[in-house]
């Protein structure tokens, strides 16, 4: 198995455990060292333990649905319908790996919304996309 092959294994590991609530197989991709940065409220979370500790504290029914994985290397995204308590947000995980761990990971979350009708002419419904307002 190459290098791309791992990472992508581990990735996908990564939202199987988080999505069946398994912590410990869920942070195992994180450097002991690693951040985690949640840009649109500024928080920036340092360290293994502490990125799992925010994550297991959080009070929502929380469900996990991985819509693509990409990457080389060291640069891997993902992007994800998670729900909260029933609620779709859309979010983006910026996975920076080194020596098969992540170092940096940045997480970006959007709530969905419906399109305007000025460019409905211009556009198809995407694949898959069957929630209320995406």
């Amino acid at each position: 198995m190459n290098a791309d092959s791992r990472t992508r294994a581990a990735v996908e590991e990564h939202w199987r455990a988080s999505e069946r609530g398994d912590t410990e197989a869920e942070h195992a991709i994180y450097a002991t060292d690693a951040i985690l940065d949640y840009p649109q409220s500024g928080e920036r979370f340092r360290g293994r333990a502490a990125i799992s500790a925010q994550r297991g504290g959080h009070p929502a029914d929380r469900h996990f649905t991985v819509q693509r994985i990409t990457g080389h290397a060291n640069l891997w995204v993902s992007e994800c319908l998670i729900t909260y308590d029933g609620v779709p947000s859309y979010s983006v995980s910026i996975m920076e790996f080194a020596d098969q761990h992540v170092m940096h990971e940045t997480q970006y979350f959007a709530d969905p919304f419906d399109a305007p009708a000025w460019r409905a002419a211009l556009a198809e419904r995407m694949p898959g996309r069957t929630i209320a307002g995406a």
